[in-house]
């Protein structure tokens, strides 16, 4: 079939179509035709080769971890999915393709588009697991950077939910639409510590970093000089600050039950998630760039 496929790591200009296998479900797998793939910064971080300490990447390989898509061939012992079944989640083989072999999947609402569904799986889980490593709770405030990212928009309406007040950053542009995430919005850069004291003059009770964009020493300052509570999934700093670095971790089993209820409430308007872009999967490269550049303002999905 064809796929994106890269065989060096480095920049975007790796991605390209090539012929991969088709995979076919062996026993107790499914395979699901894809319908849409979200793009993660995970996705150019594997590219370039950052995170073989963490997740090994052997060569060739099809990017992407989440899709949406419809169930197409099951293996023996499988139980719960059938052909036909629309489901959301993780993939054992690669998202940027017509097909992919399922890791852990939770059934799609019929309310909840291709493109959003796609846009769930990762975000989602993400959010969930740094929110309660962080152990954000009601009448808390969350310093929540990347706050109009993927991961971070979802992370706000989530802590919200909680009861906690949450102070995002992101650029001017995309303010208002932190601020209708029901977070406050602050601009980053210079200045930050002194903005957001006057923002939360109450005080920071966490910190969630999900940009990598260097303000981890702010943190730690507007924390009161301690790394407690303060937790990053895209600064590779973290380590010589002291800064919990998170990248994994939850169960299938919680995963499943975490999808399902984001996806339930994305079905009910009570999650929302902005799709800020769409791309054919011959521009994966592009989606990937543009992942890259950090300015996307919301999730960008592929459509094979």
């Amino acid at each position: 079939m064809r796929a994106i496929v890269f065989e060096e790591f480095g920049g975007p200009e790796v991605l390209h179509v090539g012929d991969v296998d088709e995979p076919h479900a062996g026993p107790g797998e499914i395979r699901v035709a894809v319908r849409a793939a979200g793009v993660n910064p995970m996705d150019y971080k594997i590219r370039h080769g950052w995170m073989e300490a963490v997740f090994p990447t052997p060569l060739p390989a099809v990017p992407g971890l989440e899709f949406a898509g419809v169930v197409d061939e099951t293996g023996d012992g499988v139980t719960g999915f059938a052909v036909g079944d629309e489901v959301l989640g993780w993939s054992a083989t690669g998202a940027y393709a017509p097909y992919a072999l399922a890791d852990v999947v939770v059934a799609k609402p019929a309310g909840l588009s291709w493109d959003e569904a796609a846009a769930l799986p990762v975000a989602g889980e993400t959010a969930l697991r740094v929110l309660d490593a962080l152990g954000v709770r009601d009448g808390e405030t969350l310093l929540l950077h990347g706050a109009a990212g993927g991961v971070g928009a979802v992370a706000a309406q989530l802590a919200v939910a909680r009861g906690a007040t949450v102070i995002g950053t992101a650029a001017p542009a995309n303010h208002e639409y932190v601020r209708s995430l029901g977070a406050v919005p602050v601009a980053y850069g210079d200045g930050l510590v002194d903005r957001v004291r006057a923002a939360a003059p109450q005080g920071i009770d966490a910190v969630f970093d999900a940009s990598g964009k260097g303000a981890l020493p702010d943190s730690i300052e507007l924390r009161g000089g301690t790394t407690d509570r303060i937790i990053t999934i895209a600064d590779m700093a973290a380590q010589e600050l002291g800064v919990t670095f998170s990248s994994g971790g939850t169960t299938p089993e919680e995963k499943r039950a975490g999808l399902a209820e984001n996806a339930r409430l994305a079905t009910e308007g009570a999650l929302r998630v902005r799709i800020a872009g769409t791309f054919p999967l011959e521009e994966a490269a592009k989606a990937q760039q543009a992942s890259e550049e950090g300015h996307a303002g919301g999730k960008l999905v592929i459509t094979p």
